[in-house]
């Protein structure tokens, strides 16, 4: 099958990576991986030595919610350091469950990516910070404090704003996330809609009950807090909201289905054909989802 996996090589039942593998943090330990190249349709994520290409930093912030300096990946488009005096939108960028902040810019080709959809036009020219999605801590502690959206909004965004050149409103600023940082999202962006007007959750949306089974999914007026309770009132606030999935894995059709009737209308659902939670479901998501924001 096409796409990215994490394998493993079993020794007396118990797995271990293969030292001939690159490293690959999933499911959180180091694991092999292995990716399994489709054809011509795959050069959107491949590295295309005839366009500019744009820097992904590796960066310390202090933080004061968590308490510990943490990491954030940044990408700067190409153009960034040649436009001294130009402002960029920011989108925030977070990975699933399992991985790090470097899901994004190693399994994902997060920034092959961007630059082509940013050399072909189809993209406006962003920045995109990759932070962790996980409350890390100390290992001579072992205590952390805070939760993520609050680390999110009131260490990251204060640091990226401060750090690159940035528009600081709303209507340029978007976050999206994979699996379980699609969630991240919904509740950072959620619980904080004077900060965000542009948002995807890619295998990650799920009104009620986290996706679980058995469990019992609130009324459109009720999930979130209420927050689609106003359509019009979403609408206005909330420019896009992007849902993705890939078609061989849990499917929220018919909640999008039923957001639209209730009258949301910036709204739009993407469907990855044949890929279950992977990473080519991801990878294909951020493709659809870079060109539809800020403009």
């Amino acid at each position: 099958m096409v796409g990215f996996h994490y394998y493993s090589i079993a020794i007396d039942g118990v797995p271990v990576m293969d030292r001939g593998s690159k490293a690959y943090f999933g499911s959180n330990w180091e694991s092999s991986g292995i990716e399994i190249p489709e054809g011509s349709e795959g050069d959107y994520y491949r590295f295309n030595k005839d366009i500019p290409h744009g820097q992904v930093r590796s960066i310390l912030y202090w933080s004061a919610v968590n308490g510990m300096e943490r990491h954030v990946n940044v990408y700067v488009p190409a153009e960034y350091e040649k436009n001294p005096g130009k402002k960029y939108p920011v989108l925030y960028l977070v990975h699933g469950w399992g991985e790090n902040e470097d899901g994004w810019s190693v399994q994902g080709h997060m920034a092959n990516i961007m630059d082509g959809l940013i050399e072909s036009g189809k993209a406006v020219p962003m920045i995109i910070a990759m932070p962790s999605g996980d409350i890390q801590t100390n290992s001579d502690v072992r205590q952390a404090s805070g939760n993520i959206t609050d680390i999110f909004v009131k260490d990251l965004i204060p640091f990226i704003d401060n750090t690159f050149r940035t528009y600081t409103d709303r209507e340029h600023r978007a976050m999206a996330g994979l699996s379980r940082g699609g969630m991240q999202t919904t509740m950072t962006v959620f619980s904080n809609m004077d900060k965000f007007a542009w948002m995807g959750t890619f295998s990650g949306f799920f009104m009620g009950g986290m996706g679980r089974p058995g469990t019992e999914p609130p009324s459109v007026e009720t999930a979130f807090n209420g927050v689609f309770k106003d359509p019009a009132a979403f609408d206005k606030q909330i420019k896009l909201l992007f849902i993705s999935t890939g078609t061989e894995e849990r499917n929220p059709k018919e909640q999008v289905e039923a957001l639209k009737a209730h009258g949301v209308k910036n709204i739009v659902f993407h469907e990855s054909q044949g890929t279950a939670h992977e990473w080519l479901t991801w990878r294909r998501a951020l493709n659809e989802f870079a060109p539809r924001l800020f403009k």
